[in-house]
């Protein structure tokens, strides 16, 4: 489920004039030393008009078995499935059954005084204000059994908004918990029957489906927890992810739904501008991420369910479309992506495998200890392990950084590096974040 925007993705990488075809075998190197060093094991697929440039499984599918990954095996896509979930609702309001600036009250019955004037569209870009389910610490007790789309929205419905709906923007599953009900309530339909009789089907995608957990699924990959030796994780049960992230799909199918989409077999003209509807300060648009440069525009989401985790971005005026499904936990999804996509357009890469990392003993690291305010409510903590400096950013697992120079680390979990800046006296007193070409820096505290 898309999280973490700063530190858990890598954005804003361009499309100029290409200086060099693309090489499919610089791509396949990528991936191939990432499923090497552990980091990934999935299937991968690069386009580029009718060109396919890598089109590939990695690692397996099933450890135990020894079956291989392959570009036909199923991976649960976690926050992909906003896309799907905030389409069906655009086909709702296309067909005159919702408006998504008219109050929720009128479409839901069950929505709460406090939520006032609130819409779909806040809810289709986590404008509301209505508390993530999924970072509530008591809920993991509950995500290995089945849930119902109502069960779901009871574990919050009670909770204050956190801020007036439309103020802010706050990444939160809640908001496509009460989507998936919408479209429920509306149609008539469960969620499942809704996504097969007016996505699925229509746009011809047959290995991709609603794992509502406990049904076999063909080809599916297990999942797998990060690290070695490897070891099954501890899966949430795919119904408490509802429209927010319970799909399973193929590469594959995922690039067919990219064309459908974007070739307009899906949606109207001024659907699709809705859809697409963001802007730089707040680059979440309905179900999809919208960055432009003075490169070209990438519309991409990523993903993360415990054991899979994903990443697909499309490039429509260069015709370029990357997909990334992985069967195991970690971030090789928002890294693999974006370098993909690069490579596709003709850039360099500079890959965090490809740089030098030097040793510096734990005295030296110590100085780097410490918090450091990015944003009011997002910091980034360094502290010392094992003699190894990890940093942990605000509701993040902690990884461990990589020192390439005096004050230079980078990450190998994301394309990210971290600058420490010095004051006259020499004492540190800012990080900065490098990441997908922008620079954000923190005060340390």
């Amino acid at each position: 489920m898309l999280q973490r925007l700063l530190i858990a993705a890598a954005l804003l990488v361009g499309f100029p004039a290409l200086a060099q075809p693309p090489v499919p075998e610089r791509m396949d190197e990528v991936v191939s030393a990432a499923a090497a060093d552990g980091t990934f094991t999935g299937a991968v697929l690069v386009t580029k008009g009718d060109a396919v440039l890598l089109d590939k499984g990695y690692g397996e599918a099933d450890v135990a078995w020894g079956i291989p990954n392959s570009p036909d095996t199923r991976f649960r896509i976690g926050s992909l499935t906003k896309q799907f979930t905030a389409v069906g609702i655009l086909l709702l309001q296309e067909r005159g059954q919702i408006d998504l600036d008219r109050p929720l009250r009128e479409y839901w019955t069950r929505t709460p005084a406090s939520y006032g004037n609130m819409t779909a569209r806040h809810l289709l870009r986590h404008r509301s204000g209505i508390a993530n389910y999924t970072a509530d610490a008591a809920m993991r007790g509950r995500v290995g059994r089945p849930a119902t789309t109502e069960e779901i929205i009871t574990w919050f419905i009670a909770r204050p908004l956190e801020f007036e709906p439309g103020t802010k923007m706050a990444y939160s599953n809640s908001n496509y918990a009460i989507l998936t009900r919408l479209i429920e309530q509306i149609s008539g339909l469960s969620y499942a029957e809704f996504m097969q009789a007016n996505l699925f089907g229509p746009v011809g995608l047959e290995n991709t489906g609603v794992d509502g957990g406990g049904q076999v699924i063909a080809r599916q990959a297990r999942g797998y927890a990060a690290g070695s030796p490897r070891t099954y994780a501890n899966l949430i049960d795919p119904s408490v992810a509802s429209g927010a992230g319970a799909i399973y799909s193929t590469t594959g199918d995922l690039l067919r739904w990219e064309r459908a989409l974007f070739g307009g077999e899906v949606l109207g003209e001024a659907s699709m501008t809705q859809f697409l509807d963001a802007d730089a300060e707040q680059p979440y648009a309905l179900g999809v991420v919208v960055e432009d440069s003075e490169d070209g525009r990438t519309i991409w989401h990523n993903g993360a369910i415990d054991g899979f985790n994903s990443w697909m971005g499309h490039d429509p005026q260069a015709d370029i479309t990357v997909a990334v499904l992985a069967n195991m936990d970690g971030r090789a999804g928002d890294r693999l992506g974006p370098q993909l996509m690069a490579l596709a357009r003709g850039k360099p890469l500079d890959a965090p495998g490809e740089r030098a990392e030097i040793q510096l003993d734990p005295v030296q690291l110590a100085e780097y200890e410490g918090s450091y305010a990015l944003a009011p409510t997002f910091k980034i903590r360094m502290f010392l392990e094992g003699g190894r400096l990890m940093t942990q950013a605000t509701g993040q697992q902690a990884f461990p950084v990589f020192a390439e120079s005096r004050d230079r680390f980078f990450l190998k979990v994301v394309d990210a590096q971290l600058r420490f800046n010095r004051n006259g006296d020499g004492r540190i007193v800012s990080l900065t974040l490098l990441q997908g070409g922008r620079e954000t820096t923190g005060l340390r505290e």
